[in-house]
């Protein structure tokens, strides 16, 4: 039996789809996931241990028009992910019209040596006709090694993507440890939780505002103190996220503890704190004190 062992990446305009299927391919929570375009910032990989295959998933934010330098790093940093990869899942939703950012984005992934499969994503919202309507026009739309729809939310199909992604990964040993499922720092995953906690419910103008950095971590017996900033543009949006009486940030702060003890599988006290930096997506030195 060849062993294979490689890297993939789900690509694909904001919201199709892409962290949640990561998840529910890794199963459990790795990237971040949220209704608000733009959430993922982070390139960040969960590994996938098969007998025969391991498949490397990497994340990438999804590719937009920058209207920002922040905007224009994360598209960089998308191409030069899309460049390293053996296989690429371009995501396309299966209950939504093929658009001009899905055309725009698999004229870009054409010029690419990766294998190219198209992921048709959510497929349970929408009956088995319009499904087979939407895979045919996927189809025409490029030069696809193969079309695969999938649900990740009913898990419809999920394993088949991993046969398919893992066939096309280049023979090679495995790439990583048995026991190792991410190689982000886990102050970078907390501080995408906690990130995902404050978008979680808040106005349209708020989610590219906000970045989260961990401050301090430290382990007291069985007990992790965890002291955060949560970072946003001006006076109002610091408003916003704190709340009437700050009770949007205890919100915020209890359902962020509640997953970051379900990362490191132990209790959590978090401290959070709300900061202004003015306009710091548009700022150099700001974007390298915010880790972009």
């Amino acid at each position: 039996m060849t062993y294979r062992a490689g890297f993939a990446c789900f690509v694909g305009r904001p919201n199709a789809g892409k962290s949640t299927l990561m998840n529910a391919i890794i199963g459990q929570k790795i990237a971040i996931t949220s209704n608000k375009p733009q959430t993922t910032r982070h390139v960040i990989r969960g590994v996938l241990h098969r007998p025969e295959a391991q498949v490397v998933l990497v994340d990438t934010p999804g590719l937009h028009r920058p209207r920002t330098l922040l905007g224009e790093r994360l598209n960089d940093l998308v191409r030069s992910t899309w460049s390293e990869v053996d296989v690429i899942g371009l995501c396309i939703p299966a209950d939504e019209a093929i658009g001009r950012g899905d055309r725009f984005i698999t004229g870009e992934l054409a010029e690419l040596k990766a294998s190219v499969l198209a992921v048709v994503t959510k497929a349970d919202l929408v009956d088995k006709k319009r499904l087979a309507e939407q895979l045919v026009a996927v189809s025409e739309l490029g030069e696809f090694a193969e079309v695969v729809p999938v649900s990740a939310v009913s898990g419809y199909q999920v394993e088949t993507l991993i046969d398919v992604i893992s066939g096309y990964l280049p023979e090679s040993p495995q790439l990583y440890p048995d026991d190792m499922l991410t190689d982000e720092p886990e102050q970078v995953l907390i501080a995408e939780l906690i990130r995902e906690a404050a978008l979680e419910g808040v106005r349209d103008e708020l989610p590219h505002s906000i970045a989260v950095v961990v401050e301090e971590m430290m382990r007291e017996g069985a007990l992790t103190k965890i002291y955060a900033d949560v970072y946003v543009e001006r006076q109002s949006q610091k408003a916003i996220v704190i709340g009437a009486r700050a009770s949007r940030l205890k919100e915020v702060g209890t359902r962020a503890r509640h997953e970051i003890e379900g990362l490191i599988g132990g209790k959590v006290y978090l401290d959070l704190h709300v900061r202004v930096a003015k306009d710091w997506q548009r700022d150099p030195k700001q974007l390298r004190k915010l880790g972009f």
